[in-house]
């Protein structure tokens, strides 16, 4: 097993429809305001910028994001990811009655040498600063949507 790779899912019910989700979604520059996990987002162009990402434990994840796949009709927003982490995420979104299943999948590399010497010892805490990161993000959009 790698203990440096990772395969995350998450699903978010939204209460808003999936084009007014993707909108939020797709202005990565805007999720500092309501991701406070999600430090900083420096555009450095239509389609790449670099973002600094730091949740429960004490150390900062830079990564530059690279739109791969925008499609508002499918529901899809993808990127790929190079620096501190290397690989993809995957926004897909789908009506759930009202509202949206926002489903996030990432499957990722940690390149970050201070986190690779940790690999083993640390992958369940690795792991659960992902979930608390994703719940806080969830409850960020959540909370931007219903106050829209």
């Amino acid at each position: 097993m790698d203990w440096t790779h990772y395969r995350f899912l998450s699903r978010w019910a939204l209460p808003a429809p999936p084009a007014v989700v993707y909108a939020a979604l797709e202005r990565a520059e805007d999720y500092p305001r309501w991701w406070r996990q999600v430090r900083e987002v420096n555009r450095l162009d239509d389609t790449t910028g670099i973002i600094r990402i730091r949740s429960l434990l004490p150390h900062d994840i830079t990564f530059t994001a690279r739109e791969t796949r925008r499609d508002p009709a499918a529901g899809v927003l993808e990127i790929a990811m190079s620096g501190d982490i290397e690989g993809w995420a995957r926004w897909t979104l789908t009506a759930d009655g009202p509202g949206t299943l926002a489903r996030y999948e990432q499957v990722v590399e940690v390149r970050k040498p201070l986190l690779r010497r940790f690999a083993v010892p640390g992958r369940p805490l690795f792991r659960a600063n992902h979930r608390l990161m994703m719940r806080a993000g969830r409850r960020g959009l959540a909370a931007r949507l219903e106050a829209v």
